[in-house]
């Protein structure tokens, strides 16, 4: 995606959660137990995943951390909080890595759409020299900036993808173990159909992250550092332009370098984003919790909307990055929502995959 596009996508997938959104009612529902079910796994766990044998849980959040919306402290697209039932599946215990979508690439020739060259027709009026392959890449300003203008630490730097993923020069070399990075909703899709899997639907993403929990903050429980230790690779230091890395990491970490969560699986906070297979309204919680009854496997809407860009088209991404910070981003808390259009890729954006029973 050229840097016309680019930017835009870029500005709405960091910035507030509600997107217009109308409040939730005052009295919105309240975190009710999780039944989680306990059949056992069907058969024998295919390789780096966990079963998930589902349940009935309490969706959504009663709090985010991001200042600058204009209700702070409130996320009200992950608002009102309902209930919902999913059945059992597998997941990757980990963000899918460098070396496991290289097998994919090896295997198919696949191209992504970072590599490849924009169609102009799809910006029309762009400059020819900004109709080139790359991406976009975090680059700390050196002084302090409005937060409210995500393109002050944001450069869509031609050459940039998966293979390079600081851009020309930079390379995989020691980064095997890495989660991919640079990765477009159509790569995720492509890597998840060629290994015989999916994209999870938001509503299993967060059931998963839950690990059995009710109304936790976090994928590990109510504190963010419980006895003084770090359980998510997330930005510490003043935002954007200092990462003092106490958690031992600046920038990506490899995949399983923090504890699991009570499901076995890692990095359901932080890291890098992980796309998930609905599309974004910030209605859709709401018209699922009208609807006065149990969400049975919810997809998402049949569309996506976003207020602040009507015209984009959005999936949902969950989890949050290592750029996520309570001082403007602290989507780490388990049940909040980010979204991204479709043909964005950047370098704290990848995925996991889910297989049916």
């Amino acid at each position: 995606m050229p840097l016309a596009g680019a930017a835009i996508a870029l500005t709405s997938a960091v910035g507030c959660g509600d997107s217009g959104a109308p409040l939730p009612p005052a009295a919105a529902p309240v975190f009710l137990a999780t039944v989680a079910r306990t059949d056992p796994p069907p058969e024998p766990a295919p390789p780096g995943m966990a079963w998930i044998a589902g349940g009935e849980f309490s969706m959504g959040s009663e709090s985010s951390a991001d200042s600058l919306c204009d209700v702070p402290g409130v996320t009200r697209d992950a608002q009102p909080i309902h209930r919902v039932v999913v059945d059992g599946f597998w997941m990757d215990v980990t963000e899918v890595t460098n070396q496991a979508f290289s097998a994919f690439v090896e295997a198919t020739g696949y191209v992504t759409i970072a590599e490849r060259v924009p169609d102009p027709r799809d910006f029309p009026g762009a400059p020819p020299e900004l109709l080139v392959p790359g991406s976009a890449v975090f680059h700390p300003p050196n002084q302090p900036v409005d937060l409210r203008n995500a393109l002050a630490w944001w450069r869509y730097v031609p050459g940039a993808d998966w293979r390079r993923p600081a851009g020309p020069g930079s390379s995989l070399v020691g980064r095997g173990r890495h989660p991919v990075i640079h990765i477009a909703y159509a790569d995720a899709e492509a890597y998840a159909a060629w290994a015989g899997r999916r994209l999870p639907t938001e509503a299993e993403w967060e059931f998963a992250a839950r690990g059995g929990q009710a109304g936790r903050l976090y994928a590990w429980g109510d504190e963010l550092q419980p006895g003084g230790v770090h359980h998510a690779n997330l930005h510490q230091g003043r935002f954007p332009s200092q990462d003092a890395a106490v958690d031992g990491f600046a920038g990506a970490a490899p995949v399983a370098s923090f504890a699991p969560n009570a499901y076995g699986l890692h990095d359901m906070a932080g890291n890098v984003w992980e796309w998930v297979s609905d599309w974004y309204r910030p209605d859709y919680y709401a018209t699922l919790a009208a609807a006065g009854r149990m969400a049975l496997n919810p997809k998402g809407p049949d569309n996506a909307f976003d207020p602040g860009e009507p015209g984009a088209m959005k999936r949902v991404q969950r989890g949050g990055s290592f750029l996520c910070t309570s001082q403007y981003c602290s989507r780490y808390l388990v049940g909040t929502r980010g979204k991204s259009e479709i043909s964005t890729a950047s370098d704290h954006v990848g995925f996991r995959t889910v297989k049916d029973r």
